[in-house]
Order: C-alpha cells, then structure tokens, then sequence
C-alpha cells in the first residue's frame, strides 16, 4: 500500500479514505516495529512542529513532542498565552503566519471550527490533537491497538458506554471506516451527535460495518471484541461533575459489565486520564482485560505515523 498523504490535513477521521486509514496503521505498525528493533529512522529531519494548546495535556503532548524529534524533527510549544490571538490577531493570520515558519501545526482546542478554519488558512498541514468535537488521533490509536491485539479490524464489535463526546464520535467514524461494529450505550440526552452518527452510518454502509446508538450498556457490550470508556465530564464540564456523576452511574465499566460481553478475551479500552471508582473501577483499568496503557504508548507511534505521511 502506497497513499500519498503530503500536505494532507487531519481535522477528521471522517475525511480520510478507508486507504488512508490503513496507510497510517500499516506505517505506525512498520514504525513502532523498527523503533523497538533499535532502527532510527529521520524523515522529518529539519523540520518543525507548532504545537497549539488551548487545554493541557499530558499525552497530546509528551506523544507528539516525543514523536517529531524520533522523527528527526524539533516540537514548538505555543499555549494560550504564547500567542496573539487573545491580543485580537485572528486564526486566519496566525495560520498564515504560522505557515511561514514551521512545517505543520497541531492545535488542541476547544472549537471544532477553530480547526477547520487554522486547516483552511494554513499552507502546512494540519493535525487536530482534540477539539470539543472530534479527537481523531485517539480514534486512530484505539483502532490500531486493536488490529494489534486482534489482528484484524473488518468484523470487531467494539461497544462504547458513556458520554457521546469526542472521543465517542471519532471512534464512530474510525471503526467505520475499517469495516467494525460501533454500538454506543448513553443516556438519553447525552447521545452523540446526530450528524456525526449520520456520516459514521454512511461511511460504515460502505465498509460492511455498523453503527448504532442504545441506552443499556448490557445491549452495547453483548458479544463485545472490546469494552471503551471515557470520563463522564470532560474538559470544560467540571461545574456538572455531581450531576453527571449521578446520570452515568449505571454506565460505569465494572467486572460484572465485562462479563455481560460473553467474551472471555473481551479488551478493554480507555483514553485516559481515567477517574477510577466512576467510569471506571480499579478491577478493570487494573485487570488482564485492560490495554489502556498500550493504547497510551501508541498515540506516540500512530502519531508519528501521521507526521510523517502528511509533513
């Protein structure tokens, strides 16, 4: 497989051919092989990354800053303070700025449009590290984690019990595009969001794969390859922390949630930071079901992945 990805931006895994899908886990696949074997590889050498965080991070950050100088290349950190958007200088002339200086541009926000617009403007590609929309580099980690365990993609059911947020809608669109179940189990008014799950239903349609939105969580994880959560409250969501705590507790991933799956091999998936004892127990992050710090190494090697296609 040979997709040429130069210049591409990554604002969606919803964007993305099914080819390109597997172009950025064949290459993650091939890097992390090479990287543990000792082999250094410098495609990106002399080249710079723009970092662009508006939330923190522990993983987006340390992975990609990692990633780029494995890569040969050299990370800039700019946060919210760093620049002059707060002084009133628009996206569209920073991206344009930017473009003059660096080779590529991550941006971790909070606006999906803020992406969309940085994408529209910059002449370097450009990588979403997470808006309050998408988080496509998550989705992209998850699936190759899962090909590694598994071996395969095209036939997984993968159930996902929680906040139809971010992470949620981009796992919606990766495990379409590579042919897999989704099944998301929320509670009402916490769905995601219905134009997402449209395109992810039209791209799954296309693949052999499937969709699908329930409210039990013993539905979603019955005959489950894979079990994911994510906090009840993201980033930007604490002053409904009590709230949510009492509407997702019924969702919360416990032994006995795992057990409904019917699969002694059932995996378990989580994006981290995980807040134990809510979405999740000590048991299960804890366990032998547990991937979730696989997962966390891999953002660095699908990252990687991706700047080196696209930079």
């Amino acid at each position: 497989m040979s997709v040429d990805m130069k210049g591409k931006d990554l604002v969606s895994v919803h964007d993305l051919a099914t080819e390109e899908v597997w172009q950025i886990l064949k290459t993650a696949e091939m890097m992390k092989l090479r990287q543990k074997s000792g082999i250094q590889e410098r495609p990106l050498a002399g080249k710079t990354l723009a970092m662009i965080f508006h939330k923190p991070s522990t993983r987006t950050r340390v992975s990609f800053e990692v990633g780029i100088w494995q890569l040969g290349g050299y990370a800039l950190y700019l946060g919210a303070s760093d620049l002059q958007l707060r002084r009133g200088e628009t996206l569209a002339d920073t991206a344009r700025t930017l473009s003059r200086y660096v080779d590529g541009i991550m941006i971790r926000t909070f606006a999906h449009a803020d992406v969309v617009e940085l994408a529209r403007y910059a002449g370097v590609p450009v990588i979403n590290g997470l808006t309050d929309l998408l988080h496509p580099c998550q989705a992209l980690t998850d699936i190759f984690t899962l090909y590694e365990k598994r071996g395969r993609l095209a036939g997984l059911r993968l159930a996902y019990v929680g906040d139809g947020n971010n992470v949620a809608h981009s796992l919606m669109y990766a495990g379409a595009k590579v042919g897999m179940h989704v099944v998301v189990a929320t509670p009402e008014g916490h769905e995601p969001d219905p134009q997402v799950l449209a395109g992810a239903k039209r791209d799954a349609a296309a693949t052999g794969g499937s969709v699908e939105v329930v409210t039990r969580p013993g539905e979603a994880v019955r005959g489950a390859d894979a079990v994911y959560t994510d906090v009840w409250a993201s980033m930007g969501q604490e002053g409904e922390e009590d709230r949510r705590r009492q509407v997702f507790r019924p969702y919360q991933v416990n032994r006995e949630l795992l057990d409904a799956s019917g699969r002694p091999g059932v995996l378990f998936l989580h994006c981290l930071p995980a807040h134990r004892g809510d979405e999740v127990t000590d048991e299960v992050v804890d366990g032998p079901h547990s991937v979730v710090f696989d997962q966390a190494e891999n953002r660095l090697h699908v990252q990687k992945a991706v700047m080196a296609l696209v930079m």
